[in-house]
Parts: C-alpha cells; sequence; structure tokens
C-alpha cells in the first residue's frame, strides 16, 4: 500500500465532491440528478437551485475507410473541438454526459466511428436513438469516395482494406458501403472526397464548422459536367444543357462562366433567367421544410456537358441569389479547368 492509498477518506471524499466527482452517472436514458426534464434542480428537488448542465454539441464522423475521416477529425480538432476517435458507438451517449458534466469546459464533442461488423452497427443505431431521446443535438459528418479513389490509396499505402479478408480491396470496399448505406442514408453532410486533396478537405470542413454560430442552412452550390459523371454528395441535380452551350462560340469557348461575356451570353438565351427565377422559388421551398426537418446542409449540383461554362455561370447567380436571401453559401466548380 502506497501512501497515497492511505490518505484519509473524509478528505478524499471531500476532494471528490469539490471536484463534482461525487454524483453517478446517470443510465442511459437517465437524466443528471440536478436535471429533471429539462429543469435545473438541486440535490434536495428544489427547482432552479443546482449548477447549469450544458449538454454539448455532437458531431459524428464516419464514411468509407480510406475517405478522409482523420483529416475531417483533425480539422474540427484544430477549430477547438473535443475529438474522440474510434470511440466504441456504445459509450458515445457517455461521451455527451461527461461533457455536460465539464461546466462548459466541453462544449463541442466530435466523434469519429467506423462500422466493421453488423453489431457494431446496431450498437451505433441504439446509440443514435438514445440521443434522440435525450434530445441532444446532433449530426452526421459522411466521408464518401469512389472505388476507384479507394483502392488507389489503399494501393499506395500498401494496406489491406480492413473488410477484405482473404480477398481484395474491391470485396472490402464493397462490404463496408453496405454495411454503411443505412448510415449514409441518415447523414446531414455527406462529402465526397474522390477528387479533393487534403487542403481542399480542411477547406470544406472550415466553410462548414468554422462560423462561431451554426446557421440555419448552409448550401453548397457546385457546378460540374455530366461527361465527368455526377456528384455522388449532391442532394439535388439541375441540367443546363437545354441552353446553347457558349463552346460553339469562338470568341467565348477559350472562357469560363466566371468571365462577364460568358455570363451575358448564357443569360441573354431563352429561359435562363426563368429558370434561375423558378429554381431560387423552389429552394426556398425545399429549404423551409429541410430547415423543419432538421437538414442543415444542402449540395445543389448544377450540370453542363463539360462544367466550364453553363454550369458555371448559373451556380455564380443561384449562390448570389441564396446568399442575398440569408442561406450561407459556398460555390465549388468541380470540374472548371479540367478539359
Amino acid at each position: 500500500m502506497t501512501e497515497h492509498d492511505t490518505e484519509p477518506t473524509a478528505e478524499r471524499d471531500r476532494a471528490r465532491k469539490e471536484a463534482g466527482q461525487d454524483q453517478p452517472l446517470p443510465a442511459a436514458g437517465e437524466q443528471p440528478a440536478d436535471q429533471v426534464n429539462g429543469a435545473q434542480v438541486s440535490t434536495d428537488g428544489t427547482p432552479g437551485a443546482g449548477p447549469e448542465v450544458a449538454i454539448p454539441e455532437l458531431v459524428i464522423i464516419s464514411g468509407m475507410s480510406g475517405a478522409g475521416r482523420s483529416t475531417a477529425a483533425k480539422c474540427l480538432e484544430d477549430l477547438g473541438w473535443f475529438v474522440v476517435d474510434n470511440l466504441p458507438p456504445a459509450l458515445i451517449p457517455t461521451m455527451v454526459e461527461l461533457g455536460a458534466r465539464s461546466q462548459g469546459n466541453v462544449a463541442r464533442i466530435a466523434v469519429v466511428v467506423d462500422v466493421r461488423g453488423r453489431r457494431f452497427f446496431d450498437n451505433l443505431r441504439e446509440s443514435l436513438a438514445d440521443l434522440d431521446t435525450r434530445g441532444v443535438t446532433r449530426r452526421i459528418v459522411f466521408l464518401e469516395s469512389s472505388d476507384e479513389a479507394l483502392v488507389r490509396r489503399f494501393e499506395s499505402v500498401r494496406r489491406p482494406h480492413p473488410l477484405q479478408g482473404d480477398g481484395r480491396i474491391v470485396d472490402g470496399i464493397a462490404a463496408e458501403r453496405e454495411l454503411l448505406r443505412e448510415l449514409r442514408g441518415d447523414a446531414d453532410l455527406v462529402i465526397d472526397t474522390s477528387s479533393l486533396n487534403v487542403h481542399e478537405l480542411r477547406a470544406k470542413m472550415d466553410a462548414q464548422f468554422a462560423g462561431e454560430e451554426e446557421p440555419e442552412l448552409r448550401a453548397t452550390v457546385m457546378s460540374f459536367g455530366f461527361k465527368y459523371g455526377l456528384p455522388v454528395d449532391a442532394d439535388l441535380v439541375a441540367d443546363m444543357r437545354f441552353l446553347p452551350n457558349p463552346h460553339w462560340v469562338p470568341e467565348l469557348r477559350p472562357f469560363t462562366g466566371l468571365n462577364e461575356e460568358v455570363s451575358a451570353y448564357v443569360f441573354n438565351q431563352p429561359g435562363a433567367k426563368e429558370f434561375l427565377d423558378r429554381y431560387a422559388e423552389l429552394l426556398r421551398l425545399i429549404a423551409t421544410g429541410y430547415r423543419r426537418e432538421g437538414k442543415r446542409y444542402v449540395t445543389i449540383a448544377i450540370g453542363c456537358t463539360g462544367g466550364k461554362h453553363r454550369s458555371v455561370a448559373m451556380s455564380e447567380k443561384l449562390a448570389a441569389r441564396l446568399a442575398a436571401e440569408g442561406v450561407e453559401t459556398v460555390v465549388v466548380h468541380r470540374d472548371m479547368g479540367r478539359e
């Protein structure tokens, strides 16, 4: 027995009480002893006499192995979030409880989880349901990537996919994608990292989480070229190929939709201004429903043949319209300069 072990019990109890550690953690589904139905109470049941318990914000980072979960987590850590990597899903509610008892020192928690088995996924689903019953505000960020990009990344580091077993990398990717299908559908924010480098992924995370106050709705307006494929993280897709292509105008071909002459050409075409007005009106209706349903992020993809002229011009105008209506908006031109 050490000298520390012989410390008088009364002194240890007093120290634990001063540190706020004399109360047991509530069981799953219960509220802290000093909080009943959201009201602050003292330990003797007197309303308003107990210390305030602030429930921390919670972000769950998940997605495909190799898609950038660690990078996303490091970005949130740099923004002041308390980040826990590879936390078993069953412990997420306990983590939130501990944050609530930190007297405001842990106001924002990010948890990185990967789903490598059916039981693991069931635990995550149970934990999310538990958090919902407690009224905890939580968001799910899902990192996505194409099979080709994931295979290339695993081969570059010469590591097997965690689920491939005795099979190939593509077998592990297919198994993980199937396991994560439901979680991806529940995600508040899906980021496709197929064509992103580390710095571009960090920029996307900064754009979504760097603000001190969370806006009601954040929108990413993304131009793209259909010949390069649909963006997998798009919530809404609009096709600008009904407008004449500036590519066939020799003096406009070298420029992009950011050029004033190209933009003027696009919006002088029949239907362009009408589309902008009506699509913006439709987005107002959709945004109202998103806010009502608690969805905070939306990716609007605007496409044309090559993602250089029409989609870029329309994306810029649409983003400006959304920003003027109070929607925090980020513009991304995915394929501009790719030809």
